[in-house]
């Protein structure tokens, strides 16, 4: 067999997810790649479970809450031991597998990037703690799948569905039944139908090719809800987890068209799932005695009300983790129209009369713009009907909303369901699924989709506010910071502010330059404790009351004492951090005075960087007065000043010296590139995943001749 090549890496990362699933003993696993321009990990290849089982977590967002957008995001392994674990990291992940396993996801670190994440999920019957050599295990799988991806010429690019590779390649499969029977011997009862880990049927009976209305020939070797389309659903997807991930019997009732209701019973090992099939009116009238570990008729005609009632906590736990409207966008399409079955959709709401689109999936942008505009008339469109009764309507096919609106522009789609968001007794928009093909909702589609758009509504009702308050945050920030800094002759100026990552996206982060002569200038940078409008108000007086002294004349040491004495007038409750340097660009000489803010790094042109010995005195606003330090060192052309906040150089859990250190040697591995590249390439290296714990702010000044 000839073994895959660099040019063609895939072949390699299967053998490398496969020996980390082995070697760590686990049931099952898989590789998320990281797609860093749009910051979403997407699963590409995984083993030990069909792929229509994990289909919700095929896209994971990096900023979202769960085992490997956390270990990408804190750069850590993160081992989930039980429920109480998954739900304290994650409640949307808790309630869309409430089922006892444990998860090992560790990112896939490579030499100068991170590839991805490598996730690992074992079943029941297991310690909830991670020993040190499984610990082992896992990091090793996670280096080795790094190799792979590091040394490769073309790397794979993440697919549509994930690849599914065997864990066993030497486990039965249809040429060898007479294996496959034993296995299901030992796994069951009676015998009827075995799975393999990836869902293909190894052996079937005569009893059950007659119950599923199938060949043998169309059975063996097939992914059982491919063949046998009506074998999966929503609810029925909840028992199949059940037994692959968490490793527990199952049961679950079906119906095969048109009318026959039969009984399923999963029987999950190692190896596979061995699957009783029973007539559903049979299995009622004459009950098999069955034990806790053993599901019984009670529990497969349960099934589908458990399925639903699972399905709105999955769904509800997921809408309390979205922020703004986009999330609430991106939840609709990544979660809930895969779970119906639908192509597209959309959210509208409704302003000044007249429909207005907040978000879409799969519909063209003309139709969009057709849409848009369009007059909330309860006569004329269905979604107008829906704002204006908050009645759902649901439309298996065009003549039925034709009938019913026969006035409505039409799409290429063939069914809908229209859903008003009704938030606290008030229509806040209306979701809208189509369907490219005729589409019967069922009786439990429809309980589920009616209190499910409540769910959506309150999300929404929530995100528009936030929107609404993040807008008008970021337009105070940005009036409060320079809206463009001074040119000055022989100066090389960068700046960024970068608001925390969650929260209100405002702060008190600041950073100032004043030309005070010709060749004098100020530089400023501070940060005031808080994320709120408070903080950002306070920054703005604070900004003032600087640069009037600095105007003004004063020393750097006078302008910050002058500065803390309007502050206690002000009283102002919070304490501020603030560094003021003059730089004399004549005498090539910087001085600066430090209120309690960290340190500035100075890079010389022989390429050494230091961080500067600077003795800080107190931060502004805590009711001390005392004379502050003054500090002054040569700034020769080509050298580079950096000031900061601490939001550059503060991780959790790492020490402060040695990140200010790794930044300073990052400065001077950069120092070839123009100080615009430069600047945002210290912002890379110190957030590589754009997460931030903190507000940034961040000054480069650069003497020329």
């Amino acid at each position: 067999m000839t073994r895959p090549s660099r040019l063609d890496p895939a072949g390699l990362l299967d053998e490398a997810l496969v020996r980390a699933v082995h070697r760590a003993g686990a049931a099952c696993g898989g590789i998320y790649l990281l797609d860093e321009q749009e910051q979403v990990l997407s699963l590409a290849v995984m083993c030990g479970v069909p792929k229509e089982v994990t289909e919700p977590w095929w896209r994971v967002p990096v900023a979202r809450r769960g085992p490997p957008s956390t270990a990408v995001r804190e750069d850590r392994l993160v081992w989930v031991g039980s429920q109480e674990d998954m739900a304290r990291l994650s409640p949307a992940s808790a309630a869309a597998l409430p089922h006892r396993m444990a998860v090992a996801t560790v990112p896939i670190r490579g030499a100068h990037r991170c590839w991805g994440a490598l996730n690992l999920v074992w079943a029941a019957r297991r310690s909830p703690q991670l020993s040190r050599r499984e610990r082992a295990q896992v990091l090793f799988g996670a280096r080795d799948v790094a190799r792979v991806l590091d040394t490769a010429v073309h790397l794979p690019d993440p697919p549509e569905t994930p690849r599914v590779v065997p864990v066993h390649p030497g486990a039965a499969r249809p040429g060898q039944p007479a294996l496959a029977a034993a296995d299901l011997v030992e796994r069951l009862p009676a015998g009827a139908l075995a799975l393999d880990r990836e869902g293909h049927v190894t052996f079937v009976d005569n009893a059950a090719v007659e119950l599923l209305g199938r060949t043998p020939g169309q059975l063996l070797g097939s992914v059982l809800w491919e063949t046998v389309p009506w074998l999966w659903n929503a609810s029925c997807a909840e028992s199949y987890r059940a037994a692959w991930l968490g490793g527990a019997p199952a049961a679950l009732g079906v119906v095969r068209p048109p009318d026959r209701p039969l009984n399923l019973r999963l029987y999950p090992d190692a190896g596979g799932i061995s699957v009783l099939i029973t007539p559903g009116r049979a299995a009622e009238q004459h009950p098999q005695p069955h034990d806790a570990n053993t599901p019984g008729p009670a529990s497969a005609v349960s099934a589908a009300a458990a399925g639903r009632i699972h399905q709105l906590m999955h769904l509800a736990a997921s809408l309390t983790e979205t922020v703004g409207v986009q999330d609430v966008v991106d939840l609709i399409a990544e979660l809930i129209m895969p779970t119906f079955g639908a192509d597209s959709m959309v959210v509208s709401t409704a302003e000044a009369g007249r429909l207005k689109a907040i978000g879409h999936r799969g519909y063209d942008p003309d139709v969009i713009e057709r849409l848009e505009g369009l007059p909330v008339d309860a006569d004329l469109t269905p979604v107008g009907r829906a704002l204006a009764t908050g009645i759902p309507s649901f439309f298996a096919d065009r003549p039925e909303l034709a009938r019913s609106h026969p006035e409505s522009p039409l799409s290429d789609n063939q069914a809908w369901a229209f859903l008003p968001l009704i938030a606290s007794g008030r229509p806040v928009g209306c979701c809208v699924l189509a369907y490219s093909r005729p589409h019967v909702f069922t009786v439990d589609e429809r309980a589920t989709l009616i209190p499910l758009a409540s769910l959506i509504a309150q999300a929404l009702d929530r995100a528009l506010l936030y929107d609404a308050k993040h807008t008008l945050n970021h337009a105070l920030q940005q009036r409060l910071l320079p809206r463009a800094l001074p040119g000055v002759n022989g100066l090389n100026v960068a700046a960024r502010y970068l608001p925390a990552s969650f929260g209100m996206d405002i702060g008190g982060d600041f950073y100032d330059l004043i030309r005070l002569t010709d060749t004098t200038v100020a530089a400023v940078i501070g940060d005031v404790q808080g994320h709120d409008v408070t903080a950002a108000a306070l920054m703005g007086q604070v900004r003032t009351a600087i640069h009037s002294h600095a105007t003004a004349g004063a020393s750097p040491d006078k302008v910050l004492t002058q500065t803390n004495r309007d502050l206690a007038d002000l009283d102002p409750g919070r304490f501020i951090t603030c560094l003021y340097a003059h730089l004399d660009l004549a005498r090539q000489q910087v001085t600066i005075a430090s209120a309690g803010h960290p340190p500035p790094l100075l890079y010389h042109p022989d390429r050494h960087v230091r961080v500067v010995d600077v003795d800080p005195g107190p931060p502004l606003g805590i009711g001390i007065e005392v004379p502050q330090p003054l500090t002054t060192l040569p700034l020769p052309t080509g050298a580079i000043l950096t000031l900061y906040t601490d939001g550059l150089v503060e991780t959790p859990g790492a020490d402060i010296g040695q990140t200010t250190d790794d930044l300073a040697r990052h400065l001077a591995r950069s120092s070839d590139l123009p100080l615009h590249h430069m600047i945002d390439s210290l912002v890379q290296h110190a957030c590589p995943t754009g997460q931030r714990t903190d507000d940034i702010a961040l000054l480069l000044l650069q003497p020329t001749t």
